[in-house]
């Protein structure tokens, strides 16, 4: 971790979070929509995550303990992988246009979208928030970090079976 780059992490993950609010302005209406339980999980296991992540404070005790040497190099390629993540997630957003959700859902009029980054990942928008999480964490290189990221993974691996589900039944063997 090197600090004067602890602009540049919070720098990305505002504007991302910037363009996601601002995205969600102008979606379609759904159709249908999935919640209970598992969406309560991911939403728990994703407010972990961040906290974990974010919260400098929190490098106490065994959370604190490294998990990779602290170089400057890898401060310089956990700020490239976040800033790619995030950049792949949000080219997956624009692609997917007023289908996106945050919830799983079917929109009114849901196409299926197999262009752009859809074309290359199954899941590119949690595929590129991944990278970026975990491009995070090596550049905090604690095992807060690597916890932290371990959380939004299994709360998306969650979202991601609902998801196939829905799509699935959804749009049958044209989605498979």
């Amino acid at each position: 971790m090197h600090p004067d780059l602890f602009p540049w992490i919070d720098g990305l993950w505002i504007a991302f979070l910037v363009i996601w609010v601002l995205g969600a302005m102008k979606i379609k209406p759904a159709a249908r929509r999935i919640s209970g339980p598992s969406r309560s999980l991911q939403i728990v296991l994703a407010a972990a995550g961040a906290i974990l992540l974010f919260d400098r404070d929190l490098s106490v005790s065994f959370l604190g303990l490294r998990f990779i040497p602290q170089a400057e190099a890898l401060g310089y390629l956990g700020v490239a992988m976040t800033a790619g993540g995030i950049a792949f997630a949000v080219w997956a957003r624009f692609a997917l246009g007023q289908n996106w959700s945050g919830q799983v859902t079917l929109k009114q009029g849901h196409e299926l979208i197999r262009s752009g980054p859809y074309a290359l990942v199954r899941h590119p928008i949690y595929s590129g928030i991944l990278l970026g999480l975990f491009g995070t964490a090596i550049f905090i290189g604690e095992l807060r970090g690597l916890i932290g990221f371990g959380l939004f993974l299994t709360g998306w691996w969650f979202k991601a079976r609902l998801e196939e589900s829905l799509m699935i039944e959804q749009f049958g063997d044209e989605y498979r």
